[in-house]
């Protein structure tokens, strides 16, 4: 996979390289600002693009910007924003705009390879790629009504996997179920969800959307601490 990576902590950008080089991919691109991130999209045709949230010159949100753009002019590029942040309003932000090929991961779980090529798979197979902190976190706050409100707890657990971008044979393991129980699951939530007259792929990563949709509270960045990490997902 040809890919190009934005990240103006040098150090960061260049531990992100080395593991993408490493696991066989080939970085085409490097940028320390979201406008030289814009050009070696439009000149090198990237099959991803691995972006830090906070750019120069305001360190805010230029990385979100720039990941929007590259979304609307550059549909078959694949895009994976990092964030030292748990924040489920910028990973909603994204996803609403166009759910294929948009990943959200903390800029920690990057560094372990499997988490890294996994997720970059994902979003090229036209999947969405949702950190498991921002899953979590949902999961623990109440809801206001909504679609979701309509599965049972099992399909809602399962929901959550799928969110994460995990595929049912990596929920059938997280959740010690067969792999047939999983699809029955989801095909019952896809059903009561309204998500029928798609292709599976694409059913999934809208029922990410309404999954993330569904927390309608606005929230604070919490930063990632330990407490947050957790194993690669299974797959």
């Amino acid at each position: 996979m040809r890919v190009v990576v934005a990240e103006d902590t040098m150090l960061t950008r260049a531990g992100i390289v080395r593991l993408l080089t490493e696991a066989g991919h080939e970085v085409v691109g490097e940028a320390g600002d979201a406008t030289e991130l814009l050009r070696h999209v439009a000149q090198q045709g990237p099959d991803a693009v691995i972006v830090d949230i906070r750019m120069p010159p305001t360190h805010t949100d230029e990385g979100l910007v720039a990941a929007q753009q590259i979304v609307d002019r550059h549909p078959s590029v694949a895009v994976l924003v990092l964030s030292q942040y748990v924040d489920p309003a910028y990973a909603l932000r994204l996803l609403e705009e166009r759910p294929e090929r948009v990943g959200y991961l903390l800029k920690e779980r990057v560094f372990d390879v499997v988490v890294l090529v996994d997720a970059l798979r994902r979003l090229h197979d036209g999947e969405s790629v949702v950190d498991p902190s921002i899953v979590s976190r949902l999961m623990r706050r109440p809801r206001a009504d909504d679609p979701v409100d309509r599965l049972s707890a099992r399909e809602q657990e399962i929901l959550a996997c799928v969110a994460e971008g995990l595929s049912n044979h990596g929920i059938a393991a997280r959740l010690y179920i067969a792999e047939r129980t999983v699809e029955a699951h989801i095909t019952r939530a896809f059903q009561k969800l309204g998500l029928v007259d798609a292709a599976d792929a694409h059913r999934r990563v809208l029922a990410t959307l309404l999954y993330l949709r569904s927390d309608s509270e606005p929230t604070s960045p919490t930063p990632a601490t330990d407490s947050l990490r957790s194993p690669p997902p299974d797959d």
